[in-house]
């Protein structure tokens, strides 16, 4: 986090390093850096150089040129995000950031997808970071966990928990929640988008 300056990833006219979510247009928010760090220190032994990492609901691409800088040359940093106009920014983001050789070199990339379904091309993941709150944990991003990986996501409605998705070697699961949150929902690009 000290490597990628927030500062390149808010609008302009916000206060970068207040520790508060800030609004980001298209009724999506960046997390408040508390947040991002917590994410990064849950899912530190998972972004080790060479791991693979997926970031769901990309939005500035922040947290996914962290996942970069972590994994390194040879891994592999992956954000999804459904907002065509916030991918492009988050690449645009991106390449002023100290993260820029890595998008460059491809092990950085940023697609438009429905993060719902992950990203399989480059499944699987040791790390998975969702950066909005599912009803349920999506299915194909359990899929898409590498056995002896971990996922973060929030989970709920209303009432959200952050919670820690640990696959294990035999790819049975375990979860445990590890702090009240409260996100925007992980939902269709048409459900995000309504009334704004």
């Amino acid at each position: 986090m000290e490597t990628i300056d927030r500062g390149l990833f808010v609008p302009d006219g916000n206060s970068a390093y207040i520790d508060s979510p800030m609004p980001i247009g298209y009724n999506a928010t960046i997390s408040a850096p508390h947040m991002h760090g917590t994410c990064l220190e849950l899912l530190k032994e998972h972004l080790q150089p060479g791991m693979h990492a997926l970031d769901v609901g990309s939005g500035t691409g922040y947290l996914t040129a962290c996942f970069a800088m972590m994994v390194g040359l040879q891994g592999r940093a992956v954000g999804v995000e459904h907002i065509p106009e916030l991918v492009a920014s988050s690449i645009e983001n991106v390449k002023r950031s100290a993260a820029s050789s890595l998008l460059n070199g491809g092990s950085l990339s940023l697609h438009v997808a429905d993060g719902r379904q992950g990203w399989p091309e480059q499944a699987p993941y040791d790390a998975i970071h969702v950066g909005a709150a599912a009803e349920k944990i999506p299915q194909p991003l359990l899929d898409q966990l590498k056995p002896g990986g971990r996922m973060v996501i929030p989970v709920g409605s209303f009432f959200q928990d952050l919670q820690v998705v640990d696959k294990k070697l035999d790819g049975s699961i375990s979860i445990r929640s590890e702090t009240s949150v409260r996100y925007v929902p992980l939902t269709s690009r048409a459900a995000q988008l309504q009334g704004f």
